[in-house]
């Protein structure tokens, strides 16, 4: 008896091969949209809750709101803005940028 189990990908044609490729994919995929989805709305009731103990703090809350507000906006001048805004924290907090 062998016990290395029968890769049937491989004997499937071409097109059933990439369908379920695609299947596999998009399933993956979801999973980890929801998952991502979990640990975002997690770090956001977080944020939401917890009040900054310092100016520190406060600022990686608006940068977290500004990176939303960047990844989502289709003005370059907004995006501009916000890229701006964070280099400022960065120069005031003393951070490599």
């Amino acid at each position: 008896m062998n016990d290395k189990p029968i890769d049937l990908d491989h004997r499937r044609d071409p097109t059933l091969r990439h369908a379920t490729d695609l299947r596999r994919l998009t399933a993956e995929v979801e999973a980890n949209r929801a998952a991502l989805q979990q640990r975002q709305e997690a770090l956001e009731r977080h944020l939401l809750t917890l009040p900054a103990q310092s100016w520190q703090e406060a600022a990686d809350k608006a940068r977290y709101l500004l990176g939303l507000l960047e990844a989502t906006s289709g003005d370059a001048r907004v995006r501009g803005l916000i890229v701006a805004v964070l280099a400022d924290f960065d120069r005031l907090s003393r951070r490599d940028p």
